[in-house]
């Protein structure tokens, strides 16, 4: 695993963005399946059908039960959670070509087939990439009003990822290679030991989730927007954004070098938002800001001022000032992910 050098204007973005935490309302109702909104507008007309799958607000079960097999403390407790919003979340993990078309750079350590998920990126890499993304994308005119790509909150990934879904992953309570891409000796549940890859592979190669997601489940973890926090809020929530600072950021769905048990709908991975290594991707999703209007960007622009024109979309603020560099540890344990321990 590498690490890369921080970047501060993506520090102040996305600190000031998440200035709000896992607090919501409180209820005291069991937990439910995930249950989307029925009376739900119509989403705006996708913008990419070719890559882009609608997301419709909704509720569901957020963690696992005590009782899931191989279930870590920070997958809990269970909490009923609510999108209040709908969004368009990438069909696939972010491809070396998309990447390289946005970035002009290809960090992956697997070349050779454009068609594999970019990877070696940080927190960093993947925010920048969601902000020029949209810079590029809103000249051109293929953007709603109001809408930006950015990273998934942890929330919105794994309620994407269950699709519905109760049990342990999207195909039930047990998992093989032949399903996912990750360490074929190492299955989950009841599943049969099958075949390794031993690197990542074309994106899409297996079968997508009840929504349409591929590869939700192995081939490269999935970095997700918020902070980490090392439990969930239990309870009732509505839209949760994570804790306001912490030390690490959270991935999910596993990769091509964790085990069966590690590639569940409720994985927790934490990593520093520098670091990178060539299981870790993401993927985007196109969200609206709750404004109708769009980010005043430049037509002229650097970081800075990417930053600040989507960090005063997404707080439907006029400016944003620096909350500070200074992190506060979220109290992260040693967590034993795949091959790796990670403080």
């Amino acid at each position: 695993m590498k690490t890369t050098q921080s970047t501060a204007w993506l520090a102040v973005f996305l600190g000031a963005a998440l200035a709000c935490s896992y607090a919501g309302t409180t209820g005291t109702n069991a937990p439910k399946p995930s249950t989307p909104a029925v009376s739900e507008k119509s989403p705006p007309v996708n913008p990419d059908p070719e890559h882009l799958v609608w997301t419709p607000p909704g509720s569901f079960t957020m963690g696992s039960p005590s009782t899931e097999k191989a279930r870590r403390s920070d997958e809990g407790p269970q909490t009923q959670v609510t999108l209040s919003k709908g969004f368009w979340m990438s069909k696939h993990e972010t491809t070396q070509e998309e990447y390289l078309a946005v970035m002009d750079n290809n960090p992956s350590n697997f070349q050779g087939d454009l068609k594999c998920p970019v990877e070696q990126v940080s927190w960093d890499d993947a925010t920048n990439y969601c902000a020029k993304l949209t810079v590029r994308e809103r000249a051109a005119g293929r953007l709603p009003s109001g809408f930006v790509y950015r990273l998934p909150t942890e929330a919105e990934w794994e309620y994407a990822c269950r699709a519905g879904k109760t049990t342990a992953t999207t195909c039930g309570n047990n998992l093989s290679s032949s399903q996912a891409n990750f360490k074929g000796a190492y299955p989950y549940g009841e599943a049969a030991k099958g075949p390794s890859l031993g690197r990542t592979t074309k994106v899409g190669s297996y079968a997508p989730n009840a929504w349409g997601l591929y590869d939700m489940h192995g081939n490269v973890w999935e970095w997700c927007l918020n902070w980490y926090a090392g439990s969930l809020p239990g309870g009732s929530v509505t839209d949760p954004q994570g804790p306001n600072k912490a030390m690490y950021r959270p991935l999910r769905g596993g990769g091509w070098l964790s085990y069966g048990w590690d590639c569940r709908s409720a994985t927790r991975f934490i990593l520093l938002p520098d670091n990178s290594g060539d299981d870790i991707g993401f993927r985007p999703i196109l969200a609206s800001t709750g404004s109708d209007s769009n980010a005043r960007v430049p037509v002229s622009f650097g970081q800075e001022e990417i930053a600040s024109a989507l960090a005063a979309a997404i707080l439907e603020r006029p400016s944003i000032n620096s909350p500070g560099t200074e992190l506060i540890a979220a109290g992260a344990p040693d967590m034993l992910v795949s091959d790796r321990i990670v403080r």
